[in-house]
């Protein structure tokens, strides 16, 4: 296993996948030849791009390099969650102050604890675990919490109307909407092992690394990534509900 390579022609070879995604799309016409076709490619050269970057901060191994690549991280992250909310006022502020308090008190709490060293190889890869994790539990978040706005309009309005504040109305969704944004990470981490073999265990075990160490690091990504969706879901929803109101505490 630790001679595992990917040569050029196995990396070629592996496009035929796509190929057939692509034909299965077509044949169904289900019309995502265009986003799929670009995925791929900003896959390819994103990776790329990313894969250079990485190998220059490791090597480089500087404090503020590292900062600013997770400052990154985090800023797309956020940019993303934000196009995922269907017209939420200040969506970017909330999903980058939500995304930004699960990343950094996570990864506080890992080297505090002693679990990882501030050191680019170790920090980077981790923050961009928690980071894209949280940006989907955010955006989940936002996408149950437009819909049930929409569906439930008359009911918050009633609630309004018998002398309810803000949250007293709108507890319900915004509770909702937390659990829609951890439901996959819980999920995953119901199902780990049973049904998935996550990556980070199985490239650790691939690079030769004691089974049962990689099994523990494992298990302090599953608890880390249910922390950070946590704290990002709870931060987005009770920063977002408010949104939906106007200045007289009318519902939009």
């Amino acid at each position: 296993m630790n001679n595992l390579v990917v040569s050029p022609t196995a990396l070629a070879f592996a496009i035929v996948l796509v190929l057939i995604a692509f034909g299965i799309n077509l044949h169904e016409k289900i019309g995502l030849e265009k986003d799929m076709l670009i995925g791929v490619l900003r896959a390819v050269i994103q990776l790329t791009v990313v894969g250079y970057v990485l190998t220059y901060i490791i090597r480089v191994d500087r404090v503020w390099l590292t900062g600013l690549m997770v400052a990154i991280i985090i800023f797309n992250a956020a940019m993303n969650a934000r196009k995922r909310a269907n017209g939420i006022p200040h969506a970017f502020r909330i999903s980058l102050l939500a995304i930004t308090a699960a990343t950094l008190t996570t990864i506080a709490l890992l080297v505090v604890a002693g679990a990882v060293r501030f050191t680019p190889s170790q920090i980077v890869p981790i923050s961009g675990m928690i980071a894209s994790n949280a940006m989907v539990a955010v955006g989940l978040a936002y996408r149950s919490m437009n819909t049930s706005f929409h569906d439930q309009r008359q009911g918050v309005l009633e609630r309004l109307a018998l002398g309810a504040s803000l949250k007293q109305a709108s507890v319900h969704i915004v509770r909702e909407s937390i659990r829609t944004g951890m439901a996959p990470t819980i999920d995953s981490a119901k199902t780990v092992g049973i049904v998935s073999l996550p990556g980070m265990m199985s490239g650790l075990i691939f690079a030769g690394v004691d089974p049962t160490k990689a099994i523990m690091y494992q298990i302090m990504v599953t608890f880390m990534l249910l922390a950070a969706t946590s704290i990002a879901s709870v931060i987005a929803c009770y920063q977002a509900y408010p949104q939906f109101y106007n200045e007289d505490m009318q519902l939009n």
